[in-house]
């Protein structure tokens, strides 16, 4: 999904180098030309992005495997959480470790197939996280707006639908664009000068570039939107604890009070997720505006800068889940500690109802 990556952007028209400047591969006819790190900034940056990696990796996997295993955590809210986790951890496994080596080597080694299936994981899993984290704020408002009926109208048949339709539209999209090839109608003569061997160009045209922004910018517009009535509400409804005096009242309403404080408090860490997303991936996205209208004028550090921001997206949310919720925490114990594997470990009671 990227529109010109790291390597491209080091080869100039001329693809016949002064002998000193190193190839990616050498005595290979229009090579690509390497910009290689010192050793002391070459394993520092292997470090970062090897931590990220495997925080993408490792963490979300500990999402998924916590939901999919207690039975506590079995409802459609946390099953779309658990594919969104999906998502994150396949960014971990196919595309982090690859951009990696092509973000510090400044070179593509994993051949021409490979570099269309890579961008199109890209792609795919950015689109999916969006629709995810989309339908995720939808579920977060019901919950909010009428915690007793939720139950009923957020169903585990809602919550399939959901994950189904993230998945389907984000592969089908990715993947016919790029290879189809229609990304690069209209780039025909910078992508025949962009070619060399152990690179990996993906150009993105205009109209291209503009669609990826809709589908970045509608989803994230309703986000917005739904957060917004989320925590206006959720306002509203603490005043109307707090405002509560007779005693009567509050025996009442004790179980929808509980209940309306838990789903205000699962929006507001959801809430913070989206916030997070939308702080790694508007950079990107505005810059491939620019690039795609200014004939790619972004230097190539400011673009691997915001690659990787991007990328980290992908680990931060179990970090989130971490920091606020308890149940994740204690499942995370049982699961390292590998309690999980006792007989009857799935009917752990992990929080109070």
């Amino acid at each position: 999904m990227t529109p010109l990556s790291g390597v491209e952007r080091n080869v100039s028209g001329n693809l016949t180098p002064p002998a000193a400047v190193q190839l990616c591969y050498e005595n290979v006819n229009r090579s690509c030309i390497k910009a290689p790190y010192s050793p002391g900034p070459r394993l520092l940056l292997y470090l970062v992005f090897g931590s990220g990696a495997a925080l993408a990796v490792f963490g979300n996997l500990l999402v998924m495997t916590s939901i999919l295993h207690f039975k506590q955590l079995h409802s459609p809210a946390n099953f779309l959480i658990a594919s969104l986790a999906c998502a994150d951890f396949l960014v971990g496994t196919t595309v982090m470790p690859f951009s990696m080596v092509r973000s510090v080597e400044s070179c593509w080694y994993f051949g021409d197939n490979f570099c269309k299936l890579h961008s199109s994981f890209d792609g795919c899993f950015c689109y999916c996280s969006i629709f995810h984290l989309c339908f995720i704020s939808m579920d977060r408002y019901i919950a909010v707006t009428d915690p007793l009926v939720y139950p009923a109208r957020f169903t585990l048949s809602v919550s399939g639908m959901c994950i189904a339709f993230s998945w389907l539209l984000a592969v089908v999209f990715s993947f016919s664009v790029f290879y189809t090839g229609a990304n690069e109608s209209g780039l025909e003569e910078l992508v025949s000068a962009l070619t060399c061997v152990g690179g990996c160009q993906v150009a993105v045209n205009q109209n291209w570039v503009l669609i990826d922004f809709l589908l970045f910018f509608i989803p994230t517009l309703v986000m917005i939107s739904v957060y917004s009535k989320i925590f206006l509400i959720a306002k509203q409804q603490a005043r109307k604890i707090e405002s509560l005096s007779d005693k009567t009242a509050k025996t009442t309403d004790s179980y929808k009070d509980r209940v309306a404080r838990r789903e205000r408090k699962a929006a507001t860490t959801l809430g913070i997720a989206v916030i997070a997303f939308l702080i790694s991936w508007l950079p990107y996205f505005i810059d491939s505006i620019i690039d795609a209208f200014l004939g790619f004028i972004t230097p190539t550090y400011v673009y691997e800068i915001l690659v990787w921001i991007v990328y980290y997206n992908s680990a931060m949310n179990p970090l989130i889940y971490a920091f606020f919720y308890p149940w994740f925490r204690k499942a995370v114990k049982l699961i390292v500690t590998g309690q999980v594997f006792r007989e009857n470990s799935s009917t752990t009671k992990l929080f109070s109802q």
